[in-house]
């Protein structure tokens, strides 16, 4: 793997491309500590530390992990690439019940560039949107325990932050799309990557407070909690490359066509159906609206309301048993708008295609039905423990959530993920120009 990384950049064009990537992720990692004008950083840090932390994060925990702390700042990229990210689902949710939508989907190349200015506009609506409402929020002393966040409130510092955060956010998607078209890999996913691995200097300084500084340390064996979190994070990371890469491969025969003199099909291939169809977009869903009433709920000084959102808190058995029951009912919705077998089906009957056994047409698209719903089951039911296990390694070792995070959820999977993609991306260009890959024996999943 080493010779393959120093391989990567004895070829021009590669070397070009991670060099403009890494380039670009950097600009992106100092925009996340250029202050917004008009906020009390240091008392916004203060109330987050106190407070929202010990909500569990809240929704907000999860906006400032897309965004790799720049929200707990309110930098001029708090918002991040997540009202991107919501404009891409709901632009991906509409083409399943918009016809227009719909056929634009399946126009090739140029349908492909309306949805991608389709859903720049859905960015800008939702970061105005989104700003406003922060900037709203940041005036009132009342919901930050009294800490004077905004100096010099009022319309001048609404409109003022509303500029500032969504030219932020179109500028880091503008940061994805020129790595997307002149770096390696997918743009938008590397920057969400890089966000989430900027928090990792934070754990580990507070690993070395836990295991050395025994003052500091509620831990009775630190070393051997070190050892015993060392193989748990290999395994966790193993797992979720299995599952992330597990397929099932349904056969397909093309039948022999003569035009002319010429024979056309007759070759045997398959389709990969995957296991983890979904990807982490469940989990996504599942914490949005979990966590919208908890948050919500806490700055509502109501007693009702504040017993609920205390048992909507990360570790209670509520939250627990409700985030694992949508994150599977996610995983199915998120699988039937994205894989539609009677596409798939149709596409195969028009080519001359067919799986060996099963009737072209209606058998077929049900047969990929029934094969999709099954290994849609453990790949929801893994996304659902891979969710919760950083909340029961927090509370069973006693770690702070930080580097439970580490340990599963949302970050861990996005990362293992994008990783993956970026691995196979540099891949294709080496085995391109006849260099050895990353892996000699073993194969990454969509190497030819």
């Amino acid at each position: 793997m080493l010779q393959a990384f120093i391989n990567s950049f004895k070829i021009p064009d590669l070397r070009k491309k991670l060099f403009i990537t890494l380039l670009l992720l950097a600009i992106y990692r100092i925009g996340a500590y250029i202050p917004t004008p008009g906020v009390n950083g240091a008392r916004l840090i203060q109330f987050f530390n106190n407070v929202a932390k010990s909500q569990g994060g809240g929704l907000f925990g999860i906006m400032d992990m897309f965004s790799g702390g720049a929200l707990t700042r309110l930098t001029i990229f708090a918002l991040g690439i997540m009202p991107y990210i919501s404009a891409s689902i709901i632009l991906q949710l509409l083409v399943t019940v918009v016809p227009y939508l719909e056929k634009l989907s399946k126009e090739g190349e140029g349908g492909r560039r309306k949805m991608i200015q389709y859903t720049r506009y859905g960015t800008i609506v939702l970061a105005v949107i989104q700003a406003f409402f922060i900037s709203m929020w940041l005036e009132s002393p009342a919901r930050f325990q009294g800490l004077q966040i905004v100096d010099h409130p009022g319309w001048g510092f609404r409109f003022l932050t509303v500029v500032t955060l969504t030219t932020g956010t179109a500028f880091i998607m503008w940061i994805g799309e020129q790595i997307q078209e002149y770096g390696i890999g997918n743009g938008i996913s590397l920057v969400i990557t890089a966000g989430i691995i900027s928090r990792l200097p934070t754990a580990l300084e507070q690993v070395f407070t836990l295991i050395f500084v025994p003052a500091k340390s509620v831990i009775k064996y630190p070393f051997f909690t070190l050892a015993f979190m060392s193989v748990i994070g290999v395994a966790v990371v193993v797992a979720v490359i299995l599952i992330t890469q597990g397929q099932r491969k349904i056969p397909v025969q093309y039948a022999k066509r003569i035009v002319g003199r010429k024979v056309y099909g007759g070759q045997s291939t398959y389709i990969p159906l995957r296991v983890n169809q979904a990807g982490v977009i469940p989990i996504i869903f599942a914490q949005s609206i979990i966590l919208f009433p908890a948050t919500v709920a806490g700055f509502i000084p109501n007693p009702g309301l504040q017993r609920f959102a205390e048992a909507l808190m990360r570790g209670q058995v509520l939250y627990t048993v409700l985030y694992s029951v949508l994150i599977i009912f996610f995983a199915y919705f998120y699988t039937a708008i994205t894989f539609n077998p009677a596409d798939v089906a149709d596409n195969m009957k028009k080519y001359g295609g067919f799986v060996p056994g099963v009737r072209p047409g209606r058998p077929t698209a049900e047969y990929f039905d029934f094969i999709m719903t099954r290994i849609t089951l453990p790949g929801a039911i893994f996304l659902a423990f891979i969710a919760v296990f950083p909340d029961m390694l927090g509370a069973w070792l006693k770690i702070p959530y930080l580097i439970a995070s580490f340990f599963g959820g949302t970050a861990l999977l996005i990362v293992v993920g994008v990783m993956l993609d970026t691995m196979r991306a540099v891949e294709s260009q080496l085995l391109m120009r006849h260099y050895e890959g990353f892996l000699k024996k073993g194969r990454i999943r969509g190497r030819r």
